[in-house]
């Protein structure tokens, strides 16, 4: 298995990506992004589409949702790209292939979970022009979590035990309007790579008639597992479709099976706003990397530096280098892990996207 698909930092997974493209002779469209990179290089949301343009079917295969955790994402679309047999599978009159490499290009190039206005872009695709929720338990927890420490530490262990888990967890990472200097930060508008997805649907997406969407993320559950988690329409049958595609380990966070909170503002509600027509098939393939306690610690480090930015630079590299770690772990095991479970998803996608339209 090669691993050379994986990358040190945001510049060069483009470049392996934009490579890779050229390689299948797939034009790329390059949106670029307002802000430059941490080694002042261009910042951009990348796509390539394979395939007719009146396809019935469209299978999509995005990276970098939440900035640091793109280097996953961008190995396993490099990975896909590379492999002509993958490409052979492909090649149907009615099936088409959209690739988006980095949808938070700042926050992968920065090693940020949140973008360049500390939004988190899978709390985003929310209909601003409606009230916005409210979530008071964040704020009940937001003290102790912006300022991390072992008094702290055990406040919010402390709420766990009195709230359970999940409850602490959901208050947590469900999104939040209230402090654009928190955690989990929803934003008040849409952001940039929230426009820009928009009209990259519109123009690619509103044609077909069946979607099957891949977003990769890391941080949440076991090492290496990559837990196959529901993202669509709640209807029984759309939920049984899923696991018939995908296996019957599909959770669903509705249902409250998934490692993930329920979370507001996320992906698959702006994919099926932009392209009613056509029927979704989402899934969020989260792989773990550390135990949930230490991954929280490293988003905590990581918004008080960004809330501190007097800080040293000794320090500074030490949260920012635990950050990465806490997404992007460089065992080779891990690796392999990523994406031995990435062609397999991708492989029963695609017979999914060959059954009989519902």
């Amino acid at each position: 298995m090669d691993l050379t698909c994986f990358s040190r930092d945001y510049a060069e997974a483009r470049r392996k990506f934009l490579e890779s493209c050229d390689q299948r002779g797939l034009a790329v469209e390059s949106h670029l992004h307002p802000m430059r990179g941490f080694d002042n290089e261009h910042l951009a949301l990348d796509l390539a589409y394979s395939g007719p343009r009146d396809a019935a079917n469209l299978l999509v295969l995005s990276s970098g949702c939440h900035g640091v955790e793109g280097f996953c994402g961008s190995a396993i679309q490099v990975d896909r790209l590379r492999d002509e047999a993958w490409a052979a599978r492909c090649r149907r009159d009615d099936l088409a292939v959209l690739y988006l490499h980095a949808l938070n290009p700042y926050g992968f190039s920065w090693l940020r979970r949140v973008n360049e206005d500390n939004v988190d872009l899978n709390r985003n695709f929310l209909d601003f022009t409606q009230p916005l929720a409210d979530n008071p338990d964040y704020r009940a927890v937001a003290p102790w979590l912006l300022r991390p420490n072992l008094l702290n530490d055990l406040r919010l262990l402390g709420y766990a035990l009195r709230h359970g888990k999940k409850s602490l967890q959901s208050a947590i990472s469900r999104g939040q309007h209230s402090d654009p200097h928190g955690l989990f930060f929803a934003g008040t508008r849409p952001t940039w790579s929230n426009l820009t997805l928009r009209r990259v649907l519109r123009e690619y997406g509103r044609q077909c008639r069946r979607i099957a969407w891949i977003d990769v993320h890391t941080g949440l559950g076991p090492h290496g597992v990559g837990e196959r988690i529901y993202k669509g329409h709640q209807q029984a049958a759309a939920i049984v479709r899923a696991r018939r595609w995908w296996g019957p380990q599909v959770t669903n966070s509705a249902e409250g099976t998934s490692v993930s909170a329920k979370l507001n503002g996320t992906l698959d509600q702006m994919v099926m706003s932009e392209c009613e027509q056509a029927e979704y098939n989402g899934l969020t393939l989260e792989y773990g990397t550390l135990p949930g306690r230490k991954v929280l610690y490293a988003l905590r480090a990581e918004q008080w530096l960004q809330n501190h930015p007097d800080a040293a630079h000794t320090t500074r590299e030490r949260i920012k280098q635990r950050l990465r770690g806490a997404f992007y772990p460089q065992q080779d095991g891990w690796k392999r892990a990523v994406l031995g479970q990435a062609r397999e998803v991708m492989d029963q996608t695609l017979a999914g996207l060959a059954s009989p339209l519902d």
